[in-house]
């Protein structure tokens, strides 16, 4: 995806996110969501599946701070997403129970869209390729999880947790895969905001089973 096709996805363009940013109070956005703001550096020190990340502020970057972190987890999808949870989103600690897409606020609208964009991407990338697809859960985090042929609890910003669930499916029946937002989720982000972690979910799953 173009960096101006996610600017028209999210309907604002990315300079009008990097104002917001630059005009929140880092400390009430730490209280806020639970990211750690060192006032000194001026940055916040994100932990996205599992690799640490900076953010300065108030001029926005996104910056690795391990070797071996994916691209996907600091390019332009995961930039904007780290803003719109800086300036919008709420920590809550989970409840227990998980979310199919559907079920988040908005989410049987963009429902054929996910569809698509994320369920059918990973069941038909992965479904016949579960080695690979475990051996990038395990580099994001990931633990694993009892349902399906293969399936991993991710831990997409601490405390918040994407469940992937995979069947190779057979002669009869293609691959599948089911999704499912822990339901602290709706909090954090809006159901588009998760369209796109599933974007850079399967990116970074990509870029680490290869």
């Amino acid at each position: 995806m173009t960096e101006k096709n996610l600017n028209q996805q999210f309907g604002v363009p990315l300079g009008i996110y990097q104002e917001r940013y630059g005009a929140l109070d880092p400390e009430e956005a730490s209280r806020r969501t639970g990211v750690p703001f060192d006032n000194t550096l001026n940055v916040f020190s994100l932990n996205v599946l599992g690799f640490a990340l900076s953010a300065a502020w108030p001029e926005f970057s996104l910056n690795p701070q391990e070797p071996g972190c994916p691209k996907e987890l600091y390019g332009g999808k995961s930039q904007i997403l780290m803003i719109r949870y800086l300036t919008e989103g709420v920590r809550t600690e989970p409840g227990g129970s998980f979310l199919s897409y559907r079920e988040l606020p908005w989410g049987d609208v963009y429902d054929a869209n996910f569809q698509g964009r994320c369920r059918a991407r990973l069941a038909f990338g992965f479904g016949r390729k579960l080695e690979s697809f475990k051996k990038a859960c395990r580099a994001l985090g990931g633990v694993p999880y009892t349902k399906g042929d293969a399936s991993f609890d991710l831990p997409f910003l601490p405390g918040l947790t994407v469940r992937l669930i995979l069947w190779t499916g057979d002669d009869e029946f293609p691959p599948q895969s089911q999704w499912l937002f822990s339901d602290n989720t709706p909090l954090a982000f809006t159901a588009e905001d998760v369209a796109v972690i599933g974007d850079v979910i399967i990116g970074a799953i990509k870029e680490l089973s290869s």
